[in-house]
């Protein structure tokens, strides 16, 4: 279960990383995309695996844009298949561009990291053998 310490370790992480990657602005985006189009995307499975960092994901755009509506079709832990949606959005468009990318970074790599770890998981479930850690940890 995700704590209110949790959620604020998540939402510090989030933050750092947008100033990071957008500091003053998306200013491919700022400069092609009216301010007042809005739209939709969804993210569409293309690897079979498990899936992971939905909350974060959730997260990524209410910190990119509070307007952003987040609508997921999919938990975490969830197996997926390619051609699953995970997840939608709408909102602003030069929102969800700015989401976008921090939001697929953290749901790849966490979603690579189920998908190894369920892999080892199955590969000793015959086993008296627990699987206590991945070891996958990035500075920062």
């Amino acid at each position: 279960m995700i704590t209110e310490i949790d959620l604020a370790e998540i939402d510090s992480f989030i933050l750092h990383a947008l100033r990071e990657d957008v500091g003053e602005g998306d200013h491919t985006s700022l400069a092609t995309i009216p301010a007042s189009h809005v739209g939709k995307a969804h993210l569409k499975i293309k690897e079979k695996g498990i899936l992971a960092g939905m909350i974060a994901a959730e997260r990524v755009c209410l910190a990119v844009d509070s307007t952003l509506q987040f609508k997921a079709l999919l938990s975490d832990g969830q197996p997926i298949q390619p051609g699953d949606i995970a997840f939608e959005v709408s909102g602003k468009t030069q929102s969800i561009t700015i989401a976008e990318r921090l939001l697929l970074n953290i749901m790849q790599r966490m979603s690579g990291i189920a998908t190894h770890t369920h892999r080892i998981q199955s590969m000793i479930a015959h086993t008296p053998c627990k699987l206590l850690d991945t070891r996958k940890t990035t500075p920062g």
